[in-house]
């Protein structure tokens, strides 16, 4: 999910300094946003979706997203802690993929190298097959793991990612050895998406919103998701628990800015991106997309996060993708 990150920098204006407590919003004239993925995933539609409401909204007037793929978003995590460093004007886009991916692909950097500003939106994995697939329903996925879970290919996102962590997970709850999954990985949900519409693999694991338009197009059959309850806009899909499969997962996705940004600066970005995550735009684009909003800042962010790092090593060492 290689491309050289040589943009140069953008200047940024800062109107007011700190923002004292029921302050204005410090003025930001520009803004750079890396998504560390290729275009057409999740965190590529997520930049871009900030992009828009930012502008959109006129809450900073020029905003650039950048896409840098490759091993779940380290390739881009790299590049930005070394070259954003004292930034205030570059924001990186991230989430749960990129956790599991610091972990499976030994990354000599990781999210403690960037500053923290919110987590944003949270998504469901969607189970999916052609519309012209032999199996009809999960019970038949499942049916085909048990026989012979290396003839099953299952399309999704990086290694160690959320894709693949729900496939371990799928094949744990029913009794398959997880590190016999065979698990192709691209960079890209687009990428991913043409595997599964071409043939050329037998199921692909995503984000809902990735297969929303080639479901209801009626090329892609959506077997489950991986929510507790059937969500409120897919009520015709079952979850997995229902299909007998207790597995339970929720992507979410987060935005952080450079290391090395002073307090003031931080201040300023955090103000902007709840102003955006508060704003009628942001909401109207969360409900197109199928979005949950899970917004959190702050403290309250930075200490999920900790929890979040610590349980993904937990259950990668479980599905055999760590040590």
């Amino acid at each position: 999910m290689l491309h050289s990150f040589r943009a140069p920098l953008l200047a940024i204006t800062l109107a007011a300094g700190a923002l004292a407590p029921g302050s204005a919003l410090a003025q930001v004239s520009e803004l750079k946003i890396m998504a560390p993925a290729a275009p057409g995933g999740g965190w590529d539609q997520t930049a871009r979706a900030m992009q828009q409401t930012l502008q959109g909204e006129k809450i900073v007037p020029n905003v650039q997203v950048q896409n840098v793929p490759g091993a779940g978003g380290t390739i881009g995590l790299a590049q930005f802690v070394n070259s954003a460093k004292g930034d205030p004007n570059q924001l990186i886009v991230g989430g749960y993929v990129m956790v599991g991916a610091i972990i499976t692909n030994k990354s000599p950097v990781n999210l403690s190298q960037v500053t923290p500003i919110a987590r944003l939106t949270g998504e469901f994995e969607a189970i999916a097959v052609p519309a012209n697939s032999p199996l009809k329903s999960m019970a038949d996925l499942v049916k085909a793991l048990k026989a012979d879970p290396q003839k099953v290919s299952w399309a999704g996102g990086s290694a160690g990612g959320t894709d693949h962590i729900a496939a371990g997970l799928i094949a744990k709850a029913i009794g398959v050895d997880p590190t016999k999954v065979n698990y192709i990985a691209f960079s890209g949900g687009g990428e991913s998406l043409a595997s599964i519409l071409g043939g050329k693999v037998t199921v692909g694991i995503s984000s809902l919103s990735e297969f929303d338009a080639q479901a209801k197009a009626g090329k892609l059959r959506i077997l489950a998701v991986s929510s507790a309850e059937r969500l409120p806009d897919a009520k015709d899909i079952p979850t997995l628990k229902e299909s007998g499969v207790d597995v339970e997962i929720q992507n979410w996705r987060m935005v952080a800015a450079a290391p090395g940004i002073t307090a003031e600066q931080k201040a300023t970005l955090s103000g902007i991106v709840e102003k955006m995550a508060k704003s009628k735009t942001w909401i109207d684009t969360l409900k197109a997309k199928g979005w949950a909003d899970t917004y959190l800042a702050g403290p309250a962010f930075e200490a999920q996060l900790a929890k979040d790092i610590a349980s993904t090593q937990t259950i990668l060492k479980d599905v055999g993708l760590a040590n």
